[in-house]
């Protein structure tokens, strides 16, 4: 019991910790710079962290399952190339393009969910492999060179409702998704239950496989419209789009209380993860903090993610053990 106690006691800690960070990280960059704690540099905020927001809402789902996608960034690329494409070559709506960027992240995320259960490759040699096949493809279409694409595309990110850009508002809608499903549906809860024992959650006659399939597919749907949020913002297809943003991703979705080893987590926490990451990124620009300490807040900051998972998760083997 005492055990058990202290367990609890390290979870909710880590859970006050990220809080009360947050908090000291807005009050230190507010008395920095009084441009950091206004109404517009919030919104830009979020608007910036919309991207790996999305992003880290679809992870989740996979990372329930105890998988993992770290083909995200070339998902986007990739995505970003063809609509890309069909907008400056082919003359295609927006709309079109649009679609076609949604439908290739999906693409993208079943090849995943086959490799990882119908091969039965490991979720993380899968999806390494499958980055760089999708960013070879990207590269590919566009020969390596910039696409700009029209103001059309850029409107996508300056259109606002209310006030709030666009992004802000997909951002929210995707976060109102990803909370419905894995907290209002059968097939969210069953999420969980794989993530805590596949095998257990086999023999009580979830489908995994169809299941963890389903979870590759809307992680590459989410890392689809972050893509185009992402190229919205840009309104160019370079070759480096979106390259290291899985990472960033990951670092939200722990930083945010989904567990690297399955069954634990939610989608809000992750994208308020994703928030955290880019309040702090936004802070120090607004100082005129050296670029090259950027990379390095970064790392510390997957470093905080790892370490608030391990203190969540305590010490399995002493847990079992009892007091």
């Amino acid at each position: 019991m005492t055990r058990r106690r202290a367990v609890t006691f390290r979870q909710r800690l880590a859970a006050w910790t990220l809080g009360l960070l947050y908090l000291a990280i807005v009050v230190a960059f507010s008395i920095a710079s009084p441009r950091f704690f206004t109404l517009t540099n919030a919104l830009n905020v979020l608007t910036q962290a919309s991207v790996v927001g999305a992003a880290a809402a679809g992870l989740t789902l996979v990372m329930l399952t105890a998988g993992m996608d770290l083909s995200i960034g070339s998902t986007m690329l990739l995505a970003s190339a063809v609509g890309g494409a069909l907008v400056v070559w082919a003359d295609a709506p927006v709309a079109v393009a649009l679609g076609a960027m949604l439908a290739v992240g999906v693409l993208v995320g079943l090849v995943n969910g086959l490799l990882v259960v119908r091969a039965k490759v490991s979720p993380i040699i899968a999806t390494i492999g499958v980055l760089f096949v999708a960013r070879g493809c990207g590269l590919w279409i566009t020969q390596t060179r910039a696409l700009n694409l029209p103001d059309e595309f850029r409107q996508l990110a300056t259109a606002r409702l209310a006030g709030v850009a666009t992004p802000v508002w997909t951002l929210a809608a995707v976060t109102l998704a990803g909370w419905l499903i894995t907290s209002r549906t059968a097939f969210g809860r069953q999420l969980y239950a794989i993530g805590a024992d596949e095998r257990v959650a086999e023999r009580a006659g979830v489908a995994v496989g169809r299941h963890v399939m389903a979870a590759y597919a809307l992680s590459g749907l989410t890392a689809g419209v972050a893509g185009v949020l992402l190229l919205a913002q840009l309104a160019t297809v370079s070759p480096g789009l979106g390259r290291g943003l899985e990472l960033e991703a990951i670092a939200a979705a722990v930083l945010g209380g989904v567990s690297l080893f399955g069954g634990r987590g939610a989608v809000p926490g992750a994208v308020f993860g994703a928030l955290v990451i880019q309040t702090v990124r936004n802070g120090l620009n607004l100082v005129d903090a050296n670029p090259f300490i950027y990379p390095l807040v970064t790392g510390g900051v997957i470093l905080l993610a790892v370490a608030l998972d391990s203190l969540r998760r305590g010490s399995p083997a002493r847990d079992a053990a009892g007091p």
